[in-house]
């Protein structure tokens, strides 16, 4: 655990060294879970958001995108369920004063169960070799079948005590697993009470006159109050989605784990608009698609998961979670749910106005059924950073700092160095950057030795390095260095955008879905 919070820990203070993350209003002492992507960040950022935007609406003729507004008429919500029953199970404890969501320190609990589960896989892997086979290992391991029972029935008591709405069981849940606090180790808790997570604001020209809103909790809302204008003027056909990215707002009292859960984040969001009675064909069908495309960028399958819902939200019949191996152990990164027609048929109900579609082949009206796939960006942003942050040892004793960001979706391409500062090296390379820049983000860099550039863009995430020397002006090659490998090559000055474009192009990365 010591490890995980110093991994942790080196991952925050990377992010804000190379420009990748800062506290929001630093020079204030800051605002508690709000950040601000610097330069990097915001680089990094884009690319996540294009390369999910690719995928999902520009290769799939039946989905369309979409850019809602923040704000929404306050019924909105209402029929949502998001003004009654949008709330985190809150606890505090009676001696530090700290406030936590309930089920998180049950969660917590159970993640530290899982990490047991691992320690007696890594020692079984070791102890058996190459023979080790780990799906029977977990099948068959009597300890562990015990941990893996142990965390089933904490899991299901907590989630049946939650959707039966039994916060005193909750609070006995944590009482008898003698959870302490985490700041404190004191096991003094309050009751569980439940904490709505919207924020509130006012729309008008003055305080008399003004209409009470709420900061949007989540995008989709906004496509389902859109279903019908989108469906008509795309003329699509179910099936159909509509896709969005956009920003979403929760008063997370127990915000913390740096990006992982703030006040603002963003969300990328589709809802699939299906026939009902093909929700379950289409659930798993999605499932399928989305673990693919997080496959696609080279994380390692072992670092990902499935996690079913034990308690299901108001308006599911299927949940599941794409779980993520961040330093602080598996945690959500995307939901696929089932959200049958209960979205649509609220907002029919409160609006007054028909939400339906008219199946031309069947010669009928209906409310379709929606299964929804949503994914945090800031989450896929941390999923991204901490898992590319490595320290390697080199063969001369050394070691080096890289973030092996995939190529695809690195901040800056490629870093170009003048040799010296002189002799005609510096023209040259800004020439090469001039001609880069239309298709790439590049930076040019001369400022220390060679190697300490190298060193430089290795932490920076920049996939490749390309150094002009002399032999530069009489040949016209330059030589151009892998960030994973650190193999270097002397190529052709006109073969460097091919040779960068080879390996950052969304293309062939996106093609591995297939």
């Amino acid at each position: 655990m010591a490890k995980q919070e110093d991994d942790f820990k080196r991952v925050i203070s990377h992010a804000k060294e190379y420009g990748y993350v800062f506290q929001s209003s630093e020079i204030y002492d800051g605002l508690s879970a709000v950040y601000d992507y610097a330069q990097n960040g915001a680089e990094l950022k884009k690319n996540i958001r294009e390369y999910w935007w690719r995928a999902m609406v520009q290769l799939n003729d039946n989905i369309v995108g979409l850019d809602a507004a923040i704000f929404m008429h306050p019924t909105t919500w209402k029929a949502s369920g998001h003004v009654d029953a949008f709330n985190d199970p809150l606890i505090d404890n009676k001696d530090s004063k700290k406030r936590y969501r309930a089920d998180v320190l049950v969660e917590d609990y159970v993640a530290k169960i899982e990490n047991k589960i691992e320690k007696e896989v890594a020692k079984a892997a070791k102890r058996f070799g190459d023979s080790f086979d780990k799906k029977q290992f977990l099948a068959t391991n009597q300890r562990v079948l015990e941990y893996q029972e142990k965390a089933g029935t904490i899991l299901k008591r907590l989630g049946k005590s939650l959707e039966n709405e039994d916060l005193a069981d909750v609070k006995k849940l944590i009482e008898e697993l003698e959870i302490a606090c985490p700041m404190s180790g004191s096991k003094n808790w309050t009751d569980v009470k439940q904490f709505n997570l919207m924020f509130g604001t006012k729309l008008g020209a003055s305080a008399e006159s003004a209409m009470d809103l709420y900061l949007r909790p989540e995008t989709a809302q906004g496509i389902f109050v859109n279903f019908l204008n989108v469906q008509k003027t795309s003329r699509m056909k179910i099936p159909f989605g509509i896709a969005q990215i956009g920003k979403a707002f929760r008063n997370e009292i127990v915000a913390r784990q740096f990006i992982f859960r703030m006040r603002e984040f963003e969300q990328m969001e589709m809802q699939f608009f299906i026939k009902p009675g093909t929700q379950k064909e289409w659930y798993e069908k999605w499932k399928e698609n989305r673990m693919k495309w997080h496959l696609s960028l080279g994380l390692g399958e072992d670092n990902y998961r499935f996690h079913d819902h034990e308690k299901l939200a108001h308006y599911a019949d299927a949940a599941a979670d794409i779980e993520f191996r961040f330093p602080f152990g598996f945690k959500e990164l995307e939901g696929i749910h089932s959200r049958t027609d209960f979205d649509l048929s609220k907002h029919q109900e409160f609006s007054g106005k028909k939400l339906q579609y008219f199946d031309t082949e069947e010669n009928k009206n209906y409310v379709p059924y929606v299964v929804e796939t949503s994914i945090g960006l800031d989450r896929m942003f941390l999923a991204i950073f901490s898992n590319s942050l490595k320290e390697e040892a080199l063969e001369n004793g050394t070691t080096r700092t890289v973030l092996k960001i995939p190529a695809v979706l690195a901040p800056t391409k490629a870093a170009v160095f003048p040799l010296v500062k002189k002799d005609g090296l510096p023209e040259l390379a800004q020439e090469i950057v001039d001609d880069l820049k239309w298709d790439f983000n590049v930076l040019y860099d001369q400022k220390d030795a060679v190697g300490r550039r190298y060193r430089r863009q290795d932490a920076n995430g920049t996939p490749f390095c390309i150094t002009v020397d002399h032999q530069s002006l009489e040949d016209k090659t330059v030589t151009i260095r892998h960030r994973d490998t650190m193999e270097q090559q002397r190529v052709a000055i006109a073969d460097v955008k091919a040779i960068i474009h080879n390996e950052v192009d969304m293309k062939s990365w996106l093609a591995k879905m297939n």
